[in-house]
This record gives C-alpha cells, sequence and structure tokens, in this order.
C-alpha cells in the first residue's frame, strides 16, 4: 500500500515500492541473452457497484480501493457533491467495492453511453461529462514557476512505483511547490480518481491546489481536473487538440513538457507569475527521465 507520513517536505499519501503486494519479480533473458529478473507492476480486476448497480471492472493495482471508487464515481458525475455516502465496503476475495448512498441510483441509460478513453489501461466516459463541466467556475489562482520547478524536482526523486518498476502512471496533488498526495497507478485515470476519491474523503480544499500527471494532457484529464475543481493542470508528458480546446474553453491552466527547466503553456497562461529564472534551474537527470522524455507519450 501507499506510506502514510507527517514531514513538511513529502505528501501525505506516497507510493511504497516496497510493498510486495504491488510489484513481483518475473524471470527473463535480456538483449545478450543473459538471465534476468524484471520487477513488475501487478494488476487486479476490480469491480465498482453503487448500491445494487454495477459500475465497472477496472484494472489496477489496488492499493486503495475505496479511494479509487469514490473518485472515478465523483469523476463520472454518478456521486453527487450533496450525495451521502453512508459506506465504501471493500471485499479483498471477491475484489470488489461497493458505495453506498442515501439517494436511490439508477444509471442503466448512461452506462450505455460509454466512451473508451485514449489512456493506457483503458478507461471510460460517459456522454452527460461535457454538459457537467459547462457551469464549473474555476477559482482564481497563479502557478509561480518557482512552484513548478520545486513540484517537479521533488515528484522526480520522491521513491516511487516507476522508479522501481516502470510501467505505471503517477498524479500528484500539490499545494504551491509542495506535493501533498501522490498516488500511481497503470492507467492515470486510476490515479487521478484515487486523489479525487482521498479529497472527497479529507475535505480537501481544491482551490489553491496543482495537478501533476506523467500521462497526456487528453480530453478525459482535462475533464477529470476541472471536475474536481482544480484551477492548473502539469504534465511532464504533451497535449492533445481536444485537451487543449476544453482547457481554453473553461479556463483551466494547461501547462505541459514540464521536464528540468522546460515547460509549455498552451491554456490559462494568464495564472503563470515568471519568479524564477530558468537559467537556474538544473536540467532533469537520467535517472528521473519516464517515457516521454525524448517524445511525447
Amino acid at each position: 500500500m501507499h506510506q502514510m507520513i507527517a514531514q513538511p517536505d513529502q505528501p501525505v499519501v506516497m507510493p511504497d515500492p516496497q510493498d510486495p503486494r504491488l510489484t513481483e519479480l518475473v524471470a527473463g533473458v535480456d538483449h545478450t541473452g543473459a538471465a534476468v529478473e524484471v520487477r513488475v507492476p501487478v494488476e487486479r480486476a476490480l469491480t465498482l457497484y453503487l448500491n445494487a448497480q454495477e459500475i465497472v471492472t477496472m484494472m489496477t493495482i489496488n492499493d486503495y480501493p475505496e479511494y479509487l471508487a469514490l473518485g472515478y464515481l465523483l469523476n463520472q458525475n454518478m456521486l453527487l457533491a450533496d450525495d451521502v455516502v453512508t459506506g465504501v465496503e471493500y471485499d479483498e476475495d471477491l475484489q470488489v467495492v461497493v458505495v453506498r448512498t442515501e439517494r436511490n441510483t439508477d444509471y442503466e441509460q448512461k452506462l450505455k453511453k460509454r466512451t473508451q478513453t485514449s489512456g493506457c489501461a483503458q478507461g471510460t466516459a460517459f456522454g452527460d461529462l461535457l454538459e457537467a463541466i459547462e457551469d464549473i467556475a474555476l477559482p482564481a489562482a497563479v502557478l509561480r514557476t518557482s512552484w513548478l520547478y520545486a513540484l517537479t524536482h521533488k515528484i522526480n526523486t520522491t521513491p516511487s512505483l516507476y522508479l522501481e518498476a516502470g510501467a505505471i502512471h503517477g498524479c500528484v496533488l500539490c499545494k504551491e511547490g509542495t506535493p501533498v498526495c501522490y498516488m500511481e497507478d497503470v492507467g492515470r485515470h486510476n490515479a487521478v480518481d484515487k486523489i479525487a476519491g482521498w479529497m472527497y474523503r479529507h475535505g480537501v480544499d481544491p482551490s489553491d491546489k496543482i495537478l501533476y500527471t506523467t500521462g497526456r494532457l487528453t480530453s478525459e484529464m482535462t475533464i477529470k481536473t476541472v471536475r474536481m475543481g482544480i484551477p492548473i493542470l502539469v504534465s511532464r508528458s504533451g497535449f492533445t487538440a481536444w485537451g487543449v480546446a476544453l482547457a481554453r474553453e473553461v479556463g483551466l491552466t494547461l501547462v505541459g513538457r514540464a521536464r528540468g527547466k522546460r515547460f509549455t503553456a498552451l491554456s490559462g497562461q494568464e495564472r503563470i507569475i515568471f519568479d524564477q529564472d530558468a537559467a537556474s534551474v538544473d536540467e532533469e537527470a537520467s535517472r528521473h527521465r519516464r517515457k516521454g522524455a525524448e517524445h511525447d507519450d
């Protein structure tokens, strides 16, 4: 699972790369024919129910099933802001999580309108999500470049499943230049949903937060960030045209290709305050380069 820590310069929740349930060693050979053992993430199927209705089966590392379930329902507009959650029940043997609410729910028609997203480990989105973000007013906020450089450095040097095994995405909730909640999963949509669930459970104010992701800035990531009420989305990877268009429409600050001293902003540039000389920032160390360091994911 993830480590729970209280040091001020590290996330409250962060990856635990030593957890034996999250990775396993697999034997093989390398390019010379020599025997090797490689640590790889473990995927598990998790089926989510909302009250008595089956919603989706997700492939996940399953370190925080309760947060993932709540965040998924919130970001898919199935769990509403005024809903009262009466329970979240996880059965490890059955690999099932059930979210129960006071409100009676029936999403039979909505579930017929699923769209596979462009994310790895394929997420889903539903037809009414665009309408659900039209009336959301994102809070006023600023992004200082000193915060951007500080948070990307801290994220890249934090112990993680990626550095241990690769083949995984990370999403990090930050306040100013400090990571607050760090989640990883085989798909970035799962990682961000876990953050959404964590924020919901702990009553975290999104208005002064920054969301960082290792994955592409797609329409899905834009919609999820706006649904969470976060005004700034940052990625070390690149953009899709629809992701940018949606971000501009709703006033989301979108910063991509953030590696070392470099970044590109394609939406919400007016929030950025250039308070640190890029010449004073070190380039990204090769050990911390993820896929996409030379080309976008």
